[in-house]
């Protein structure tokens, strides 16, 4: 189903993020149009497959032309490069009073630093994930990395999209003009690790790159297997039993410093080695297909080119064919399958539901000056995917729901997560183990917009919750289905937690050094789903204004991180079998991460072409008798040139290496920490953080002219009673009774 058939988009000029954007858009059903567009690699032929092209050059006449036809605008670059171009804001916005202008550029389109030149190796450095992307390490002589695939292109892009998508609901009074949003490529890839920035905002604690006890492997670990390895996440005490059994309930299991998570943390290394002596006898797949079969989350590390025998994906027919240079190939589809709804409800009940709610809506969201106002959210979802998407649900004006289990709650909770994720949001506790609960979800769910639940596969139906059980008494609500897999296919029902999944995919075996052991990282693959998950439920409101219809979306987390894994999985049939890069890249050279002054230290530098390498070669004069070099004369020699860059920069700082590289036009951005982010004059100058109760939270990955919605988290069920009483019209007693009944925990 196209849900946003009938939207224009046009996708002006040249870069990888402002096509991931347009991609994002063009995968659910918008005409996408292009400009002058990348096509010089198979990824960019990839993201901008299926676009017509509007123009192969950006003229004055083709760009009034059809800028004026859009209803989204889309542009990539910074400030000085989009005024030279003649496609900065005000130079659209005169082309076009009424579109939403998205403007992507690596530091944004504001503050200190946002004309700096940038790269992908050089952002993952200027955000601090290339200190945590593979995870702590033993020897902190291993340079940190950058992502396999041009994540920080999809990143942005996803981030624009999903802004883009929200403005596109924004009501403009008569007279005003259409919402500009400001992407910062920097901000997007930092906000993927939450985690640390609200540690850092909050107690002013900054993450370590050397392993301390586990290097979270109790969590989720990587063991060897007989013929590659295998990831298994027993995180919970019940699945460390069933996992013991699956390696035939050793000895060692029962020794008191195996008992606890806490025991199993601090001798982690004896333990790696036993379950590693265990692991090596047995298959891969073997293993994960016995450890989900006693419900322990598990999965071999595949490749790339495994991806195309899987009996999973060609269920969902993920992949599609195309052609790149005269080669057909498959390439990844849309993680989104959309249902519309059956009309099974009378229509007299169907009238007065569908009018009360409408009403309701119109009046909250009559001049709101956000996105979303009017629009009510029952989220029923946990720890960081979906809090992370119904957070910028929220930010954007929804009146989000938050459903919480008594005792405990969400598990964000004990992370810090939810002081930052639960942000403007309603907070309500209830036990769905009790029938009086689950009558109390489905009268609040007859009553929303959206539901959005992220339990495993058939949970929400077992619990009277499903999909069709909420349409027959509220047949506009849009119900989003997150999980690994999809709710459909073989593996629907298997244990999935993010970080496994990027062992699945392959994420995790290409991101590192050549030669190295694979290891898990940070939980990428969850909080760029709520990227995913944001966009895909400001569609599906775009839609139902239209049609007036709901439907069900069934989003998989697997086939997300495939989607951005497009390079590698092309480059596998293109190529070959692919293996870790580290910082190495096919076009520039030098290109890495070197060693700095002092205590791991690092700077990022990225030479794009003979142009920037002379540049280079005028600052640092060891290089000079190599300034004519071309790139694969340079490969040729590519160990001594590190060698004189290593030696360069070790005798400074990586901010003074950073600053005198980049005055001389050359990509380069010294290795940040949290605190780094947290002190950042750009930063601050971009309003990123937010200060609440002496204390920083971070903000959005992106910066909207029509603002947030701000608000401080909720309490376990602060809001329980005020929101049974106000959506449901509970009385006191009715209130009290349920609680008495335990239903509200």
């Amino acid at each position: 189903m196209q849900i946003l058939a009938g939207l224009r988009v046009l996708q002006i000029g040249p870069g990888l993020a402002a096509a991931a954007c347009g991609r994002a858009f063009a995968d659910v059903g918008a005409t996408v149009s292009s400009i002058a567009a990348d096509d010089d690699t198979a990824l960019a032929v990839f993201l901008n497959a299926g676009k017509p092209f509007a123009a192969v050059d950006c003229t004055p006449a083709a760009l009034a032309a059809h800028a004026a036809a859009a209803d989204l605008l889309i542009v990539q670059g910074t400030p000085q490069e989009l005024a030279a171009r003649g496609v900065d804001d005000t130079a659209l916005r005169k082309l076009n009073e009424a579109a939403v202008i998205v403007l992507i550029a690596p530091y944004g389109q504001s503050g200190p630093d946002a004309n700096r030149p940038a790269s992908d190796l050089t952002l993952f450095c200027a955000s601090g994930i290339a200190r945590m992307l593979t995870g702590q390490v033993d020897d902190l002589s291993e340079p940190p990395t950058r992502a396999v695939g041009k994540q920080s292109a999809f990143i942005g892009g996803l981030a624009a999209a999903a802004a883009g998508m929200h403005a596109l609901l924004l009501d403009r009074l008569p007279g005003q003009t259409g919402a500009t949003i400001d992407i910062s490529i920097q901000e997007a890839l930092a906000t993927l690790a939450m985690t640390e920035l609200t540690r850092v905002g909050m107690q002013g604690k900054v993450w370590s790159r050397r392993r301390l006890t586990d290097g979270n492997g109790a969590t989720v670990t990587i063991l060897p297997a007989r013929d590659g390895y295998v990831a298994v996440s027993p995180r919970e005490n019940h699945q460390w039993a069933a996992w013991l059994q699956v390696m035939g309930s050793p000895d060692w299991g029962q020794e008191p410093r195996f008992t606890g998570k806490p025991d199993r943390i601090e001798n982690w290394d004896a333990l790696h080695a036993l379950m590693s002596e265990w692991s090596r006898t047995h298959d891969k797949q073997w293993i994960a297909d016995a450890a989900q079969a006693a419900r322990v989350p598990s999965f071999p590390l595949q490749e790339p080119a495994e991806q195309f025998a899987s009996a999973q994906l060609a269920h969902r027919q993920f992949f599609r064919p195309m052609e790149i240079g005269g080669e057909s190939v498959l390439a990844p589809g849309s993680p989104f399958r959309t249902i519309p709804w059956e009309q099974q409800t009378p229509a007299g009940v169907e009238k007065a539901v569908g009018a009360a709610r409408k009403a309701a809506k119109k009046s909250a969201g009559a001049g709101s000056p956000l996105p979303l106002s009017g629009i009510r959210v029952l989220d029923f979802s946990w720890v960081i995917a979906g809090p992370t998407a119904t957070r910028y649900l929220a930010a954007m004006g929804a009146e989000v729901i938050k459903i919480e289990a008594p005792g405990r709650g969400d598990p964000g909770r004990g992370m810090g997560l939810h002081a930052v994720l639960g942000q403007a949001k309603r907070g309500i506790t209830l036990d769905l183990r009790q029938p009086a609960a689950v009558a109390t979800a489905r009268a609040l769910a007859a009553s929303v917009d959206i539901v959005i639940e992220n339990f495993g596969t058939g949970v929400m139906e077992r619990l009277g919750l499903g999909p069709e059980d909420l349409a027959r008494d509220n047949p506009e609500v849009l119900y989003i289905s997150a999980s690994g897999h999809g709710r459909s296919g073989p593996e629907a029902g298997a244990v999935a937690y993010g970080t496994l999944l990027q062992c699945y995919a392959g994420f995790a075996g290409l991101n590192g050094h050549p030669n190295a052991s694979p290891r898990v990282g940070m939980a990428w693959v969850d909080p760029m789903c709520g990227l995913k998950l944001a966009f895909i439920a400001a569609a599906g409101i775009w839609q139902r204004r239209r049609t007036g219809n709901g439907m069900r979306i069934d989003f998989s987390m697997m086939e997300a991180l495939l989607w951005t894994m497009a390079e590698p999985l092309l480059a596998a049939q293109l190529q070959g079998p692919l293996q870790p890069q580290g910082n190495a890249d096919d076009a520039f050279m030098p290109h890495g991460i070197f060693p700095s002054g002092g205590a791991d230290a690092w700077v990022g530098i990225a030479v794009r072409g003979d142009d920037c390498w002379r540049s280079l070669c005028a600052v640092v004069d060891a290089l000079g008798p190599w300034r004519d070099l071309g790139l694969e004369a340079r490969r040729e020699r590519d160990v001594e040139i590190d060698q004189v860059l290593t030696d360069w920069t070790r005798a400074r700082s990586a901010k003074l290496a950073a600053e005198t590289l980049l005055a001389a036009g050359i990509p380069a951005a010294e290795l940040a920490s949290s605190l780094d982010l947290k002190a950042s004059g750009h930063l601050q100058a971009r309003g990123f953080w937010q200060d609440s109760d002496r204390r920083s939270l971070p903000g959005l990955p992106w910066r909207a002219s029509f603002g947030r919605q701000n608000g401080p988290a909720p309490g376990h069920g602060e809001d329980t009673d005020a929101v049974l009483r106000d959506l449901l019209s509970l009385t006191r007693e009715e209130i009290a009774a349920l609680r008495t009944s335990g239903a509200l925990g």
